[in-house]
């Protein structure tokens, strides 16, 4: 056994604390810990894998879009371990009036009715008995106008929770603050009474306050309630706008990273290893902030690299991947922190330019917006599934997958992209009538019809069942291989070949090695492979290595 060190904790959270409050007692933090004292772990066994995000293959899904509720969602977890999930990423399941798919909260300390709330801790214990890890979503910058402490607010500028918001008698605040919905929302500020209030995303999702300690406490207290449940981590959403300042742009400041600093903290004294994901869309320089020297998030979003993936196939070369993951543009991060890579955000192929520049954007939704009805705040997202925006061809779709799950970091895989699932136009125009916004990010949503899906994996003709079967062959063969998710990487040039029209490149952990090789291009490519190559093994059992199909890959164990 092994222990955290309750004093060494404690003396963070203070420095922490007094950088965020330097004019508040530290009475009130000595208080607040006093409260949450019950929950500390101070030991744990020296065979926990802190680490285990590293080696993990995530799956993300809407529960009630996936398979109705939790009980549904617990009778797929068999499905999902035979596929090779080895963490389920539960998409906003929080209590919520569902305005913008459940990122709007209500209530952080329930779940939403409609999933049965009273099955999530059977399905918490049925996931790690299939070792399978969960984390979810928690809206940390905003809630619900739904929500308790909004509608206390509302009622008087005296009752104390009116400071858990930000209020103004105008909107000639945080000018500088960018409209992030373009298209959607015209303003940062809504008016309510005399008043306005001010938010970042939809008009009814006000901003919190954490100039207010008690904002900080109160996050603390749902953050610490669900890791006492089992819950082994948390993505959190929306994370570079926490700290609002007059005459910034209100991202990134300097007392967003403490604020997350001290949660991490606070996580870390309770249950070490409780993953804290960071929903950074900034360039890598920034969101590599959200790492800290370990000391912050322990994983971020690689943002950058998702739109390259697919400018690199429209262009059939690999040198927009190169060029992002090469030292110039992609910071190292520290050693015990991991990227997660993704062919989307969850929904749109984002394209905001933060991190693709604008020749890029235009390039790439030129490629892939091939309906009108996909475009995405006004030019800089596509609503879009994976198999869509490939124009449904498999070569394509696997290729895609297999450089995510071959690129260092932990790779996520959205729900149905498995077996090419397409967009479901009837549920998007089902939410506009529900919540009352042309959000076309409900294009990628949709519900799963399990029967549907059963017969298309029956047909060995189908797109499903040409997607599934490779990927999941791909799947259960990364896990065999912590090399993917830990180790080194370095790119090669293969003979006889140039511009890019094979990425390649060399995975090395201890004595794990193995030589990844991408057909880029609509045309086979003969290999003139060097002698420890040849002689090495094709992991993914492809028949032919010295030819290698258009789109095609190898896995080659050296």
């Amino acid at each position: 056994m092994f222990t955290f060190d309750f004093v060494e904790n404690k003396e963070k959270l203070l420095a922490y604390w007094k950088l965020l409050y330097p004019d508040v007692s530290n009475r009130l933090l000595t208080d607040f810990l006093k409260s949450v004292e019950f929950l500390h772990s101070a030991e744990i066994s020296d065979k926990t894998d802190v680490t285990w995000y590293k080696d993990a293959v995530v799956y993300s899904l809407y529960v009630d879009l996936f398979n109705e509720d939790l009980p549904g969602l617990t009778n797929k977890l068999e499905y999902l371990e035979d596929l090779g999930v080895t963490c389920l990423w539960l998409l906003p399941v929080l209590d919520s009036p569902m305005r913008d798919a459940g990122f709007d909260i209500r209530d952080y300390l329930d779940i939403r009715p409609e999933l049965v709330p009273e099955a999530f801790p059977a399905f918490l214990e049925e996931a790690h008995r299939r070792n399978i890890r969960v984390i979810f979503d928690i809206a940390i910058n905003h809630t619900s106008d739904q929500h308790p402490w909004f509608r206390e607010a509302v009622k008087s500028t005296s009752n104390p929770y009116r400071q858990y918001y930000i209020w103004s008698k105008d909107t000639t605040l945080y000018q500088k603050a960018r409209i992030i919905f373009k298209g959607i929302e015209t303003s940062n500020w809504e008016a309510c009474g005399e008043e306005y209030y001010f938010h970042r995303f939809f008009s009814f999702q006000p901003d919190l306050n954490y100039h207010n300690p008690e904002v900080l406490f109160s996050m603390c207290r749902n953050l610490l309630y669900w890791q006492h449940m089992g819950v082994d981590g948390f993505r959190a959403d929306a994370i570079p706008y926490l700290w609002k300042e007059e005459n910034t742009d209100c991202e990134n400041l300097t007392n967003t990273h403490v604020a997350v600093k001290f949660f991490r903290a606070l996580l870390d004294h309770v249950k070490p290893g409780t993953l804290l994901l960071a929903e950074a869309c900034q360039k890598p320089a920034e969101v590599v902030s959200y790492l800290g020297e370990g000391d912050e998030c322990h994983a971020a979003y690689h943002f950058p690299l998702m739109p390259r993936i697919f400018k690199s196939i429209a262009m059939q070369s690999g040198k927009p991947i190169e060029e992002t993951l090469s030292e110039n543009f992609t910071p190292t991060i520290p050693e015990n922190c991991q990227w997660f890579t993704f062919l989307r955000c969850h929904d749109e192929l984002s394209l905001e330019l933060v991190y693709v520049s604008e020749e890029e954007r235009k390039y790439i939704h030129d490629q892939y917006c091939h309906q009108p009805l996909w475009n995405f705040r006004m030019g800089e997202g596509i609503s879009a599934r994976l198999s869509e925006l490939m124009e449904r061809d498999p070569r394509k779709i696997l290729l895609a997958c297999s450089i995510i799950l071959t690129l260092p970091g932990t790779p996520v895989i959205y729900y149905g992209d498995e077996f090419g699932k397409t967009n479901d136009e009837a549920y998007y125009h089902e939410m506009i009538t529900m919540t009352g916004k042309d959000d076309t990010r409900f294009l990628v949503r949709g519900r799963i019809n399990w029967s549907q899906v059963g017969e298309a994996l029956s047909n060995p003709s189908s797109l499903e069942n040409q997607v599934y079967g490779k990927l999941r062959k791909m799947l259960r063969t990364r896990s065999l291989y912590k090399v993917f998710g830990r180790g080194k990487i370095s790119f090669r040039e293969m003979k006889g070949t140039s511009g890019g029209s094979l990425l390649a490149f060399r995975r090395e952990y201890g004595d794990q090695k193995l030589i990844i090789i991408h057909n880029m291009t609509s045309q086979p490519i003969s290999l003139d492979l060097r002698p420890e190559i040849l002689s090495g093994r094709e992991i993914l059992d492809h028949d032919n290595v010295k030819t290698i199909e258009a789109y095609g890959f190898r896995w080659i164990e050296i």
